[in-house]
């Protein structure tokens, strides 16, 4: 099992219609073949400054190279992420 995480913040105003629209719009990623439980959350930590987070699992390393190339994923960077994300840090994890 891979576990794909992302926190990050968007360019966005907190609350605009912007911030709601590329949450409603990342939901894309969920309906990839290959992923499971997907989550977005909400950073409440005052130990950072990143507001949101993705999570996501897959069975294994195919099914996460697979999504990386899905179509709809590199989409979804190339049109969203990259324009829109002003920092983020990802972190993969498998288990111990």
């Amino acid at each position: 099992m891979i576990r794909h995480t992302v926190v990050f913040s968007l360019k966005h105003e907190a609350g605009s219609a912007e911030e709601g629209a590329f949450l409603r719009d990342a939901l894309v990623l969920a309906a990839i073949p290959g992923v499971e439980k997907f989550e977005q959350l909400r950073q409440v930590s005052p130990k950072n400054d990143y507001a949101f987070g993705f999570s996501m699992e897959f069975t294994d390393q195919a099914a996460y190279a697979g999504y990386n190339d899905h179509p709809d994923h590199v989409a979804f960077v190339r049109d969203r992420w990259v324009p829109e994300v002003g920092r983020f840090l990802e972190i993969d994890y498998v288990p111990v």
